[in-house]
């Protein structure tokens, strides 16, 4: 008996050795899944030596069972459950939803029962919440404004500020002090005593790593009456040449711009102008007028006006003229095409002995008695005509001066003179010497002609 005993006290440790051996145990834990929320996610449980264990799948927060081997229990029609061998177990869950959001629990019905847990993180791209997000504004110069972005998903967008120019922001805090950035991180942007450099399109940006990101633009308007700069306010150009002439425009709204001449006249395009704008940015506009050549009746001002909802302005230039390369040279006093002309005439007289029709007039002899007679100054002859009974008119006392004579040298010694009045006292003297000779000479005919009569 002792020896029977013994022998079935082996066996059956033997067995249970085996059967030790042989019990189920997970291969390999369950991968944790994070999965964009409509997309499909598949938990894998690896298992060896199953035998005749089954396998479960059970819903770890909610204890609900999901499947039992190759049968679904729960009444989710998007949960269901496959194997490649008894190895190899599968729960699927089609278009995730925010309540799939958990631990899914794999079972063997061992004694005790035997788990592990892998989690579904479902998540979700960034979106805003158009009610709470701020659009297109419009505010005055100088007031203050809040731009908000509210943006939801999991996890929790981070939004983030931009200029759509490129250009910073410009932060200020209570004490007025101010600090550019490239970019600010919030939802909600706080702009104070806000100026016109900073109107523009601001872009508010949510991502949270989960592809794609999204952004708004938001216009930010910001309301001015017109400001008007000139580059130059006087402007010069020689005759027949084309000038142009501009003014800068700073207004918000968009301001309506045009020219008027002094004479009251609308300057539009023409064979004459021609009148361009050109933005330079949301706020800036550079009016031009081009004149095209050049006349003296183009002399004068010229306005240029702008004006929008909020007020008027209107600024001055004035075109006048500058001498210039096209401006036409005077011809000579005393013939030829040009002064070197009559100076090559005069030389060339001197050489050969003939005189010239473009010759200056002689250098006059100071110390000759006809100049004293001539050209002396007439203050005796006119108290003389006082005197003459036979005069009828009023009786006036002239005090002529001598003129003034002014050398200039032309070349090769030769001189040239100008008188700086109309009539001076040699034209009154010889004026004077021609008429009394034409009556001498007419007189003598008379009385020659009157004798040879008698004596005939």
């Amino acid at each position: 008996m002792d020896k029977m005993l013994l022998s079935r006290i082996v066996i059956f440790a033997v067995i249970f050795q085996k059967a030790l051996m042989f019990q189920p145990e997970f291969a390999d834990p369950i991968v944790n899944i994070s999965v964009a929320i409509g997309r499909d996610a598949t938990f894998t449980c690896h298992v060896k030596h199953l035998g005749g264990y089954r396998v479960g799948w059970v819903k770890a927060d909610t204890k609900a069972i999901q499947a039992i081997h190759d049968h679904v229990i729960t009444h989710n029609p998007r949960v269901s459950v496959s194997h490649l061998d008894v190895n190899t177990w599968n729960l699927h869950i089609k278009s995730v939803t925010e309540e799939d959001r958990g631990g899914y629990m794999c079972q063997i019905n061992t004694d005790p029962m035997k788990s592990q847990i892998g989690y579904l993180d479902v998540v979700i791209p960034p979106d805003f919440i158009q009610e709470e997000t701020s659009s297109d504004l419009i505010v005055p110069e100088g007031g203050s404004v809040r731009l908000t972005c509210r943006a939801r998903g999991y996890p929790t967008p981070v939004v983030t500020w931009r200029r759509e120019d490129g250009n910073e922001i410009i932060l200020k805090d209570s004490m007025g002090s101010k600090t550019p950035v490239t970019s600010f991180r919030g939802e909600v942007l706080k702009l104070a005593k806000i100026g016109r450099n900073e109107m523009g399109s601001y872009l508010c940006i949510a991502s949270n790593s989960v592809p794609p990101s999204v952004s708004k633009r938001i216009s930010l308007n910001i309301h001015f009456h017109p400001v008007i700069h000139v580059p130059n306010q006087l402007v010069g150009a020689p005759l027949g040449t084309d000038v142009q002439i501009e003014c800068h425009v700073e207004a918000s709204p968009r301001s309506i711009n045009y020219w008027i001449k002094d004479t009251g006249e609308m300057i539009v395009s023409s064979s004459k102008y021609i009148v361009q704008e050109h933005s330079k940015s949301l706020y800036e506009m550079k009016m031009t007028v081009i004149v095209k050549k050049f006349e003296k009746e183009d002399i004068g001002s010229y306005r240029c006006i702008a004006k929008n909802s909020l007020g008027e302005v209107d600024s001055s230039i004035r075109l006048y003229e500058i001498p210039g390369p096209t401006r036409k040279v005077p011809p000579p006093k005393y013939g030829g095409s040009d002064m070197n002309e009559v100076s090559k005439n005069t030389k060339n007289s001197q050489s050969t002995g003939k005189e010239s029709s473009n010759l200056s007039p002689p250098k006059p002899n100071y110390n000759s008695q006809d100049y004293e007679d001539n050209y002396s100054s007439n203050e005796d002859e006119d108290i003389d005509d006082r005197n003459d009974p036979t005069r009828n008119v009023p009786i006036q006392i002239h005090a002529t001066r001598k003129p003034n004579i002014h050398i200039n040298k032309i070349s090769n010694n030769i001189d040239s003179y100008e008188t700086n009045g109309i009539m001076d006292s040699r034209g009154h003297h010889h004026h004077r010497w021609h008429l009394t000779l034409h009556t001498i000479t007419l007189s003598s005919s008379i009385i020659l002609s009157h004798y040879s009569r008698l004596i005939t």
